[in-house]
């Protein structure tokens, strides 16, 4: 599954972010891969691509960065797999919220 993770940055405070990241890392448990992330040219927010299979594994990467951000994640599906759904009536699959997302 994929999910977008919407990092607001506190403060705006990219640096610190980033200085932690150069010295450990991204720091994801095994079973959550980093696809991608585009940040927002005022600092404000990071757009982040991630895949699981179990959104219970965001709790344990967001206990290393919740200090530095607020986070949302969404879980979101391709534009094709979205349009082929809403033109056959199916639904599309659900993922369970990250725990405090519900």
């Amino acid at each position: 599954m994929l999910f977008m993770v919407i990092e607001r940055f506190k403060n705006r405070d990219a640096k610190a972010v980033y200085q932690r990241f150069n010295e450990q890392g991204r720091m994801l448990p095994d079973g959550l891969t980093y696809v991608g992330s585009w940040v927002e040219d005022n600092f404000d927010r990071c757009f982040q691509l991630m895949e699981c299979d179990d959104p219970r594994l965001f709790e344990q990467w967001l206990m290393h960065w919740r200090d530095l951000g607020d986070f949302e994640i969404v879980h979101v599906v391709s534009s094709a797999e979205a349009a082929a759904a809403a033109l056959s009536g199916r639904e599309l699959p659900k993922a369970v919220p990250p725990a405090g997302q519900a």
